[in-house]
This record gives C-alpha cells, sequence and structure tokens, in this order.
C-alpha cells in the first residue's frame, strides 16, 4: 500500500494551518468590523468567540482527520460504518469537499486580482488612478466577466504547482515561507503607520469599549460570524490536514497556536487599516473587495512612501491568500487520491482544469458566488463534522484521540462542550447567516 504523505515536522502542520486560517476575512473583513462595532466592544466577544471554537471546533477536526487518515468523504464514511451507513456518511461527506472546491474557485478570481494589484505596485499601475472615483473604475472595469484572465490562469497556476509537491514538500514548504513573511511584512507596516500623524487617534478607536455596543446583539453576532470563518471551521481544510498529522502530536496545543496566530493576523491587519484611514480623518466603514481595491490604494497613493507601502501590503496579502487557496484545494485533490487511486499530479491537474473553466465564467459574479457558500456550505460542513464527530463517534472514540500524542489527559469538558455548545453554534451560525444574509 503506498505510504501516505504528511507533514513533516510540527510546525510545518502548525504554519500550514495558521495558513489556512490567515486570510482575506482577516484582512479586509476584521478591520471594518472592528471599525464598526465598537472597537474594544468588538474584541470582547470576538475573543471569546474565537476561543470557544479554537477549543471545540478546530480539535474537533483536526483529531477527526488524524484519527480516520482522511479527508471528509473517509472520515465522516467511517462514522456513519459504526452504524452500518458507510456509503451514506461517505455520499454526505462530499458536501464539504465540494463545498471545499467551490470555495476554492470562487476564492481563485479573488487571488487573480490580488495578483495584478501585487504586480502593479511595482511597475506603478496600482496606484496610477489620480482620484478614489478612478480607482473605484479601475477595479470595477477587472473584476466584470472575464475581466482579469490571465492574471487569474497565473494566481491559479501558482497554487496548483505548490500542491503538486505534495504535503510535506508543497505546502509545507511553502507555508514555512509564506507565513513568516506574511507577519514580518504587516508588522513593518504596523511600526510605519504608527509613526504616521494622526495614527494614534486610529489606535484609540481599536480599543475603546462602549457598553452600548457591547449591550447591542449585533455586536456579538457579527463577532461570532467573524471568529467561526477565520478559523476555517468547514469541515474539510482544518479535517484534511489533521489527517496527515502523527500520532505522537499534540492536538490541543496545535489547534491553540492556530487560533493564537488566527488571531494575531487579525489585530496586525487592524492595526494597519484603521490607524491609516485615521490618518486622514476617514472611518473605516466599508469592507470587503471596496477596501482593499479601491480604499486602500487611493490612501497608500496620499501617504509618503506609498509606493513602497504598496508593495509590502499586496505581497502580504498574496501570501495569505495563496496559503488560503492551497488549503481549499487540498480537499479535493486528496479525495481524488483516495477515491480514484490517481496520482497526486493527475488529481491536480484534473482539478485544475475544473477550476480553470468555472473560475474563469464566475468572474462577474463571484461575490454571490462566494456568499452562497459562506451562509449555507461553510456552516453545514462544520455542523455535520461534529455531529459525525461528536454524535456518531461518541464520547470514548473522541476522548481516545484528542489524548493520543498528550503527556496529560485533556479536560472531561471537552466532549459535553463540544456536542452541547459547538454543534449548536454551526447550526446558529447557519440560520444566522440565512436571517441576516451572511454574518461571516
Amino acid at each position: 500500500m503506498k505510504k501516505r504523505d504528511s507533514f513533516n515536522n510540527k510546525w510545518g502542520f502548525i504554519l500550514a494551518c495558521i495558513g489556512s486560517a490567515v486570510g482575506m476575512g482577516n484582512i479586509w473583513m476584521f478591520p471594518t468590523r472592528v471599525s464598526m462595532y465598537g472597537g474594544g466592544s468588538y474584541l470582547i466577544p470576538y475573543f471569546i468567540f474565537v476561543a470557544l471554537i479554537g477549543f471545540t471546533g478546530v480539535i474537533g477536526e483536526m483529531s477527526f482527520g488524524r484519527a480516520t487518515r482522511s479527508g471528509p468523504v473517509g472520515a465522516f464514511g467511517y462514522a456513519c460504518g459504526t452504524k452500518g451507513k458507510k456509503k451514506l456518511g461517505e455520499l454526505i461527506g462530499l458536501i464539504p469537499v465540494l463545498g471545499a472546491l467551490a470555495m476554492a474557485i470562487g476564492y481563485t478570481v479573488v487571488m487573480g486580482w490580488i495578483l495584478k494589484y501585487m504586480v502593479g505596485t511595482f511597475t506603478g499601475s496600482t496606484l496610477a488612478p489620480s482620484a478614489t472615483e478612478d480607482f473605484g473604475a479601475a477595479f470595477g472595469s477587472m473584476a466584470t466577466t472575464f475581466g482579469n484572465n490571465v492574471w487569474q490562469i497565473v494566481a491559479l497556476l501558482i497554487g496548483i504547482a505548490i500542491l503538486m509537491f505534495g504535503v510535506g514538500h508543497g505546502i509545507e514548504k511553502a507555508n514555512k515561507i509564506m507565513m513568516p513573511l506574511f507577519f514580518i511584512l504587516f508588522v513593518i507596516l504596523g511600526v510605519y503607520i504608527a509613526f504616521q500623524p494622526g495614527a494614534i487617534d486610529g489606535y484609540k478607536y481599536i480599543f475603546r469599549v462602549e457598553p452600548k455596543a457591547l449591550a447591542d446583539p449585533s455586536t456579538w453576532i457579527f463577532a461570532l460570524g467573524q471568529a467561526f470563518f477565520s478559523l476555517s471551521v468547514a469541515g474539510n481544510g482544518t479535517l484534511i490536514y489533521g489527517s496527515y498529522l502523527p500520532d505522537k502530536e499534540n492536538i490541543p496545543a496545535a489547534a491553540g497556536r492556530v487560533a493564537l496566530f488566527d488571531t494575531l493576523a487579525a489585530i496586525l491587519a487592524a492595526l494597519v487599516i484603521i490607524p491609516a484611514m485615521a490618518t486622514t480623518g476617514a472611518r473605516l466603514n466599508q469592507g470587503g473587495p471596496g477596501l482593499m481595491f479601491i480604499f486602500l490604494p487611493a490612501l497608500f497613493k496620499s501617504m509618503p512612501g506609498g509606493n513602497i507601502i504598496a508593495i509590502i501590503f499586496f505581497v502580504a496579502v498574496f501570501m495569505a491568500g495563496l496559503s488560503s487557496l492551497i488549503n481549499l484545494y487540498e480537499a479535493p485533490i486528496a479525495t481524488l487520491e483516495e477515491k480514484l487511486g490517481l496520482g497526486r499530479k493527475a488529481c491536480c491537474t484534473l482539478i485544475a482544469a475544473i477550476a480553470l473553466v468555472v473560475s474563469l465564467c464566475i468572474q462577474g459574479i463571484v461575490s454571490g458566488w462566494m456568499d452562497v457558500l459562506s451562509i449555507y456550505i461553510c456552516p453545514l460542513g462544520a455542523g455535520l463534522a461534529g455531529i459525525m464527530y461528536f454524535w456518531i463517534c461518541g464520547n470514548k472514540y473522541v476522548e481516545a484521540q484528542i489524548n493520543t500524542g498528550r503527556g496529560k489527559k485533556f479536560t472531561e469538558k471537552f466532549f459535553p462542550i463540544c456536542k452541547y455548545i459547538y454543534c449548536p453554534v454551526c447550526i446558529l451560525v447557519l440560520i444566522l447567516g440565512i436571517i441576516l444574509g451572511g454574518i461571516g
């Protein structure tokens, strides 16, 4: 039997998981939410939910993957197989796998935008427009049907090329470069912004606590959504990475590090973007692509040394996006390897061909595409993984897997909290997303 690929060491795995978690939500959504929902008033519930989901969902998906040495299809099949329903479990496992592929395809469109803007910071085209309206027009002409074909194809090829080298020599090595570089570049940006006139107002804005905002249910709802989606619990990426772990790995400790560094990435983004906006007296009240591709380039152009700042920013963003992209593609690629018995390169080529065609066709509707996935598929995948592991596999199985690789037994509160709090939270995120049109 062919030996299954795996991570070479603990930090390779942790950096890969951090890479999967650190993405556009940390950069173009978290600072906006902090700004809109009362700064520190938002951070308090956000930290609470990060601790909850990191302690439950992240640990659960990692250990579920390691226990079954498989992606969602095999893991769900094993769980249902204990009840004599293996085929049903494998069929249900296709939901998070197809969700990961669809999310990766949408993310490929965004990565095409980022790559174009990153290269444009070196050539001068990214900061060429003269007014905010012109920046908006430039982005609008790109973010249309077949509006960015070449850069999107190149972004896809870069991601697939890394994946073709496998887990240890591809995903792990890439993240060992990209994640440290991301944090270093954002620290540099943070230090630079700190010395700009008016930045202090941004820091005051971030860390203030408004009792009214803290009492507002919306603050808690959107903090939950941000934490949930930022930690990448969706029954696919974290689970598949966990399947490559050896039994000697202490999963609760690894999950804690992932949650910590993902939170640090989000805080770093807020400490860069909000004070930068404050230097011009602007208030950050719009997130998403508009923030990254319209307002920030316009802001960078108005700042001293703006060209250099733009280069550092978009290189860092590209690193964060690429690490998330390869995580999303890994689940469907690994599933093809497991179920069809094809070689790694053949599976990567097949998935790339599907992604190429679909991603080129959805450029004009990618926002709606990603909304549907984040509202319905991601929380559904996380909830299904939670039900399979905590409700179907049961207490004894879960405790045995959690304590594998640990010198000291993990808290007995873990299982009931996961079963009776985390699983209902996944359902709550799904319901709230449907009602409010998305909370992630």
